[in-house]
């Protein structure tokens, strides 16, 4: 295939090829010139060896006596590391198994300490309570004693009224002093009432007779007091009448049925020369505590 047909052409194509050799020689010698090194982009920074300064007269060499002091290098071997990052920040605990199980055998420890120690603080309110009921207890019983001693002192003249200075005792109790009324003749057979008169086989009191054996009768009701009963002896020793609520008596109405039973329950010793029916009394005391 003939791509040129005339000889235009022919030297067309010729004369185009030399004007591109020119060209791209003209590109090789003529071009751009190229910087190196190449040119930097920037702000200009002038030049100096200190971070102040002032005048007018640029140097234009560093002087020695004002250089910038060099740092010699130190060697590997003498720099020594520092705890400043541990010091600084607090290291993080990894906890093991053993130690949670440590942790929660030592608050179970805690937990049975302080409920122990709050049992021993309630024990010890409870005990303080309940010696407080007693002691209140106690002394009320006590003060309900002393209200009866006072009031059989007043009802037999009184032990504290006894102005004599004879000495001595007489009666059938444990406690000292000597049993009887102020206005009693000091050789009767009985501690209690008024003297009767004639000798028809009544004698007052049961003087000589012993210790009787007895049996305490629960009251059905829930009283406290003291009563004060009346009874006739037969020569048998036996009780034959009991007549509750005589002069001295503290107790309630509701504690005469068994002070009277109480009563019949005496038995004394048979005597066939004391009197066919003696006469005396028995004080029945009752407590809720019986």
């Amino acid at each position: 295939m003939r791509y040129f047909k005339t000889k235009h052409q022919k030297y067309s194509a010729r004369l185009t090829t030399v004007i591109m050799l020119l060209l791209v020689l003209l590109l090789f010698v003529v071009g751009p010139g190229y910087m190196d090194p190449p040119l930097e982009y920037g702000v200009a920074v002038n030049f100096g060896y200190s971070d102040t300064g002032s005048g007018q007269v640029q140097p234009k060499e560093t002087r020695a006596s004002e250089s910038t002091p060099v740092t010699e290098p130190i060697e590997a071997s003498e720099i020594v590391p520092t705890n400043e990052s541990s010091d600084s920040a607090p290291s993080e605990e990894v906890l093991t198994a053993e130690d949670l199980e440590s942790i929660a055998l030592k608050n179970a420890e805690a937990e049975k300490a302080k409920q122990q120690a709050e049992a021993t603080v309630k024990a010890k309110a409870e005990s303080d309570a309940k010696a407080k009921v007693e002691a209140e207890r106690l002394k009320k019983q006590a003060d309900i004693k002393a209200k009866k001693k006072a009031e059989l002192d007043a009802l037999m003249g009184g032990i504290g009224a006894d102005q004599g200075t004879d000495k001595g005792s007489e009666g059938d109790d444990n406690e000292a002093g000597d049993k009887g009324q102020l206005d009693g003749n000091p050789y009767a057979s009985s501690y209690f009432g008024s003297p009767g008169s004639g000798n028809g086989g009544v004698g007052y009191g049961l003087k000589g007779r012993g210790r009787p054996s007895k049996t305490k009768e629960i009251p059905e009701c829930d009283e406290e007091g003291t009563v004060v009963v009346e009874i006739h002896v037969n020569q048998n020793g036996t009780v034959v009448k009991a007549i509750p609520g005589k002069r001295g008596t503290t107790g309630d109405s509701c504690l005469y049925d068994a002070a009277k039973k109480t009563a019949l329950s005496h038995k004394w010793p048979a005597n066939s020369k004391a009197p066919s029916k003696q006469i005396g009394f028995v004080i029945v005391d009752f407590s809720v505590r019986q």
